[in-house]
């Protein structure tokens, strides 16, 4: 019976294929298999340990190991858009390194910033966090007349005020000449100080949102008059270039739901009607209703609105000079013979390569404004538990890997001596200790190589 791992696969199927460099791994479920049939059974350490046990402890020892101990850098390139704005990876941790690269692709290191942030920037009035507006009301009528034009009012807003009943909505809204008009989703009956009123005029309302959060500030707003909706689908048509538009933004107008955002956005003749230089635009809900006629103007404006709100902080920030560049350039002739003319610098200043700040909470990092249309690079660590082909375990850490199962299944049992869980807390210690020194790659040609260049010469 043949015993060797690559009894199974020719050189020339290896080289022919994709997995290179594979055999430096161990997956997973060949990790637990066996130490299912190594450590658990009769007359084992472990009698009685279930399979599902072992899973649990063997997936949170990769994603520990994975933190500092195993070579599981990532890395993700793109070119910084105008927003200043990156999103976070899908399985991102922590990040281990943000640089951008030049046109000769050395990578200058960025370094975060400690002096600013980007809270966040609800929508505030004297009193309280909501929105106050001036209007004119008619009894009979579902329209609400504003004194200005408000932004910040949307589709499914509360209204609340002198002649509105409880519980009322606002089911559209359209701009004209700087005025906002809202349509209501009932029709007024007009009571003031007990007489009722036919108008009511130059009375403050009060807009909340439904669900008790604050209203945000938006970062940007896009109204647009003239399009087509058909009823039952996700899309809208426009005739012309749309821009001001990303996809996430806040589609609110009365023929989608409360919450639709924006999908995608394709700009091609062949997807809008009559092969129309245009723009379509997909959303994430069906239209309750449709504009009659292709193109035809709505009846009340359809208003697209940033999800991704940006605070005063960092909007000042990012437009002003950024500190970095206030600094001399350490790499011209001038420099060098100002000997001792920078003495006090900050060190965490003395760069000028640019900052960053990144939101957690948001998923956003955000660059200073000298690292508009560069190539950035974030290099991050993730857990190795996203994908099945990212659970592997390379063979140098396997037996670290066993020792982290084996304590943790062994910590978790009653009634065990203190002595024995601590044998295999030491073993698990020691275990990783070595794994890391194995994966660190240490060569000695290549450190005497770096000593050569120190004052003592190193010699052969």
């Amino acid at each position: 019976m043949a015993h060797g791992l690559l009894e199974n696969q020719s050189q020339q199927a290896y080289y022919q294929g994709s997995s290179f460099g594979n055999y430096q791994f161990v997956n997973l479920t060949s990790i637990i298999d066996n130490f299912m049939a190594t450590y658990i059974g009769e007359g084992k350490i472990l009698t009685d340990t279930k399979r599902n046990d072992v899973s649990f402890h063997a997936h949170r020892a990769l994603a520990e190991l994975s933190f500092d101990t195993f070579k599981s850098t990532k890395s993700q390139e793109l070119t910084l858009p105008p927003s200043l704005t990156m999103i976070l990876p899908q399985d991102y941790v922590n990040y281990t390194k943000i640089s951008w690269s030049d046109s000769s692709g050395i990578k200058h290191p960025l370094y975060p910033t400690n002096s600013t942030s980007n809270p966040t920037n609800p929508h505030q009035t004297v009193a309280a966090f909501d929105i106050k507006a001036t209007g004119t009301i008619t009894a009979g009528s579902d329209t609400m007349t504003l004194d200005a034009q408000y932004d910040n009012i949307l589709v499914g807003m509360a209204v609340s005020g002198i002649g509105i009943g409880s519980g009322t909505l606002v089911k559209a809204s359209s701009v004209s000449s700087g005025i906002t008009t809202l349509t209501l989703d009932t029709n007024l009956n007009l009571v003031f100080e007990g007489t009722p009123a036919t108008t009511i005029t130059n009375a403050e309302f009060t807009f909340k949102l439904t669900d008790g959060s604050l209203i945000q500030t938006p970062n940007t707003q896009v109204l647009k008059e003239g399009g087509e909706i058909l009823q039952g689908t996700a899309f809208i048509d426009f005739a012309t270039a749309l821009t001001g538009v990303s996809v996430g933004d806040l589609v609110s107008h009365e023929f989608f739901p409360v919450g639709t955002v924006i999908t995608s956005i394709v700009s091609d003749p062949s997807t809008t009607p009559d092969g129309a230089v245009g723009t379509r635009i997909y959303v994430s809900n069906q239209a309750t209703d449709q504009v009659q006629s292709a193109f035809g103007s709505f009846t009340n404006d359809i208003t697209f609105t940033s999800t991704i709100p940006t605070s005063d902080t960092w909007t000042n920030y990012k437009s002003a000079t950024p500190s970095e560049n206030n600094n001399d350039d350490y790499t011209n002739n001038t420099y060098w013979p100002a000997g001792g003319e920078r003495y006090g610098l900050d060190p965490q200043h003395a760069q000028t390569n640019g900052s960053f700040f990144i939101d957690e909470l948001k998923g956003l990092i955000h660059f200073s404004s000298n690292i508009s249309g560069k190539t950035v690079i974030l290099d991050y660590i993730s857990d190795s538990l996203g994908t099945d082909d990212e659970m592997q375990v390379h063979k140098l850490a396997e037996e670290a890997i066993y020792k982290h199962i084996m304590y943790g299944c062994i910590s978790a049992k009653l009634n065990v001596p203190e002595y024995i869980i601590n044998r295999f807390r030491r073993e698990r210690f020691a275990e990783t200790r070595k794994a890391k020194l194995r994966l660190s790659n240490i060569k000695i040609e290549e450190i005497t190589q770096i000593l050569r260049g120190k004052s003592k010469q190193i010699k052969h």
